[in-house]
């Protein structure tokens, strides 16, 4: 009988991080719309960039350096209303806490013995993008995959600010509205198709749909920051599938495979 090749990486074995062509190129493959998406998003971005005074310069090197754009929105919106530099790097920590969540879920799925510049490297670009076509793939994590991925979208982000603040108010307001639609497509092209293929996910997608707009109307909780509902909401309703909805052992270990 024909053995398989795939098989789950041993502590040590270099395999499972070293360099692979063919998985760098499906990185960049699926790195190519998010891209798109982020050029067209970031560019309404950098039209709060410019009101802040910020030039396309310093534009491009703040989102090259903090790819977020609920974090560098609260941060643009504070500079240009003259907050103090603590008080911006506290917004942002909070706006981006998120992140932390979903950097803990990846380092799960490293290979034991992966160096740490890999974990480093990868932590510097954590977006629900990026997160999304990462965590879905099968087996330990190749860091290579989400290198492709960052290869394209992180200079589009950062291009589309810096473009943003060069065309200023030049663009009707129905048209930066527009490009910021392409954010939402990226989400659905996410978790529509891991959502067809089991209906629990799908029907934890929808939960949290309603979750969310209802944590955004109620009194009290509609207080708290978006990034702080987001982790709320993301811990609860995590935590609440993995009680009901346990995977089994078997199906955890063939998926690791």
């Amino acid at each position: 009988m024909m053995k398989s090749q795939h098989r789950t990486p041993l502590r040590g074995d270099a395999s499972a991080w070293a360099f692979s062509r063919r998985v760098f190129t499906e990185g960049m493959r699926d790195g190519v719309p998010i891209a798109l998406g982020y050029f067209a998003v970031s560019f309404s971005l950098g039209i709060a960039a410019r009101h802040a005074g910020f030039t396309p310069l310093q534009g491009f090197l703040a989102s090259l350096f903090n790819n977020a754009s609920a974090g560098e929105y609260a941060a643009f919106s504070l500079i240009a209303s003259g907050a103090t530099l603590a008080e911006v790097a506290i917004i942002t920590l909070i706006a981006n806490a998120r992140y932390l969540l979903m950097s803990c879920a990846l380092a799960q799925r490293f290979a034991p013995g992966t160096p740490f510049f890999h974990r480093l490297l990868i932590g510097y670009d954590v977006t629900d993008e990026l997160f999304g076509i990462t965590i879905s793939r099968p087996g330990a994590l190749n860091p290579y995959y989400t290198y492709g991925a960052i290869l394209l979208a992180a200079p589009a982000w950062a291009m589309g600010t810096a473009l943003g603040i060069m065309a200023g108010n030049l663009l009707p307001l129905r048209v930066v509205s527009a490009l910021s639609v392409a954010l939402y497509g990226m989400f659905l092209a996410i978790i529509i198709p891991p959502a067809r293929q089991n209906r629990v996910v799908a029907a934890l997608v929808l939960l949290s749909f309603a979750v969310s707009y209802a944590c955004g109307v109620l009194p009290g909780i509609r207080a708290l920051s978006e990034g702080t509902r987001t982790i709320l909401l993301t811990v609860l309703l995590s935590a609440g599938a993995a009680v009901l909805f346990p995977i089994p052992v078997e199906e955890e270990e063939a998926h690791a495979q």
